[in-house]
């Protein structure tokens, strides 16, 4: 890429000039750059396997420790929740004091309460130590895009990303196989308190290869922390994901309404807070004129949502309503994650050729696959693994194609100035789409589920989820056609 072309940023569909300030200057590259990625990366594989581990480890833990459906929704929905409304700060946390301690903190945190979960006697305690553990993770994962940013060259970034959309598809999709194997194979008898204790060994091994590899990070102490933006987000999501779960289970009273209402206003009082609050806000206002980054939010926040929620309804469902054991739960899904495989390698070498239009093509191959599985549902009364296979083969290959490329598209024309709020934000987005999703098609499917056939149930979720994936398909017009300029 020509030197003058290094100090643009992407904005929609224009390349407007950045701050020659907030360029990288071209040095030496960093011989533990790999090295570095290579921790990174594992923390994020952590975490997203922990937020979609308990959808097949669920059913189970209910049956050893209580509690009634909506408990399996809060599995998830806790952990993500309290993920998504402390990640913005963590992001700023680590701006403050420095990414190194941050990440350190966080994966320490993170691997304790991974313990803890483990020997968890009740469902509440259990629930509590899942809302700690997306805590300490929200301090961890924010920290590595940024540390990401400042070791690695520019021309490299598309290697990186090209790697991060892979292993966070892989390991949404491989976390219940594996939580299915682990409760099956029920080692020492403890089964579902495997699928915790899997993350000790990885948080220490991540932890110590942080402490050998990381860079020192500047700390800026003079940073104030946005307490009422991060007040009015964390009440904001809250008021909007407890009713979504609870409603049901309480019949739909008119408090769960006002809640949901009261939510979005505290939306829109966070936005006007962080536009007045040029002081140290909590997310920097440049990122909320930038159309590019705005754009690919909204579509992560309507794409995962769709994603996470279709997940846990396939995953209680094979389980709740087909009565298959974890283990043939969990490999139901192996048909999805050979599609999210053939989707990344495809989109990879298309990207190029395609631009936005293959993120166009992947939504579209995952809102056909969900046809194929709402349409095989649909009159059945039972169905085998081999039956859902084709439309959850189908919705892998699209999710593959669309994820493996977004955040490419999403952070291109971030400058390193902004790199630790938006990375934050990102996350976030990310989490709360999940949240999100688990609630409202969790809620669906419990709903269908009380007075139909379960297959009724799915269909009825699997059609519910064409809607968020629409608007998804419909939102990445708003993207650039090219998430970087074509080298010359």
């Amino acid at each position: 890429m020509a030197a003058s072309s290094e100090a643009k940023t992407l904005v929609g569909a224009e390349v407007l000039p950045k701050p020659a300030s907030a360029a990288k200057q071209p040095g030496p590259r960093n011989p533990l750059r790999w090295f570095v990625l290579a921790v990174v990366l594992a923390a994020n594989v952590m975490d997203l396997m922990d937020a979609t581990i308990v959808n097949v480890a669920g059913p189970s833990i209910r049956h050893a420790l209580g509690g009634s459906a909506s408990t399996l929704q809060w599995l998830s929905a806790g952990y993500t929740l309290a993920f998504a409304v402390f990640l913005v700060t963590g992001a700023r946390l680590g701006d403050m004091f420095g990414r190194r301690r941050l990440f350190l903190v966080g994966s320490a945190g993170f691997t304790v309460m991974s313990a803890a979960c483990s020997v968890a006697p009740s469902m509440g305690a259990l629930i509590v130590l899942r809302v700690l553990q997306g805590s300490f993770g929200a301090l961890m994962i924010p920290q590595g895009f940024g540390i990401i940013k400042e070791v690695f060259d520019e021309d490299e970034m598309p290697k990186v990303f090209g790697l991060f959309g892979p292993m966070m598809g892989l390991s949404i999709l491989a976390a219940p196989v594996l939580a299915g194997a682990l409760v099956q194979a029920n080692l020492w008898g403890i089964g579902w308190r495997l699928v915790f204790l899997i993350n000790v060994p990885i948080g220490i091994a991540a932890l110590a290869g942080a402490v050998r590899v990381l860079p020192r990070t500047v700390a800026h102490p003079q940073i104030r922390l946005d307490t009422g933006g991060m007040v009015l987000i964390g009440a904001a999501l809250t008021a909007i994901i407890y009713p979504l779960i609870q409603g049901r289970t309480a019949g739909w009273p008119a408090w769960t309404f006002v809640s949901l209402a009261a939510g979005a206003v505290l939306l829109g009082a966070f936005a006007l807070w962080e536009r007045r609050h040029r002081s140290d806000p909590l997310i920097e206002p440049g990122l909320l004129a930038n159309r590019t980054y705005t754009s690919g939010i909204l579509v992560s926040l309507a794409f995962f949502g769709a994603f996470g929620g279709l997940l846990l309804c396939v995953s209680l469902f094979a389980q709740l309503g087909e009565g298959f054991s974890p283990i043939h739960a969990g490999l139901t899904l192996i048909a999805m994650v050979l599609g999210m495989i053939a989707g990344m390698v495809a989109g990879t070498a298309l990207v190029s050729h395609l631009g936005r239009h293959l993120l166009h093509l992947g939504v579209a191959l995952t809102a056909a696959g969900t046809i194929v599985l709402a349409l095989t549902l649909t009159g059945a009364q039972t169905v085998s693994t081999l039956d859902l296979a084709p439309g959850l083969f189908v919705i892998g290959a699209g999710a593959g194609a669309s994820m493996g490329q977004l955040f490419d598209f999403i952070l291109a024309g971030v400058g390193m100035e902004q790199i630790g709020s938006a990375s934050g934000v990102l996350e976030a987005v990310q989490q709360l789409s999940t949240a999100i999703g688990v609630a409202a098609l969790g809620t669906i499917f419990f709903s269908a589920f009380a007075g139909h056939l379960p297959t009724h149930a799915l269909a009825i979720a699997a059609w519910a989820c064409l809607a968020p994936v629409g608007l998804a398909f419909a939102l990445i017009f708003r993207l650039p056609m090219r998430a970087r300029e074509p080298q010359p």
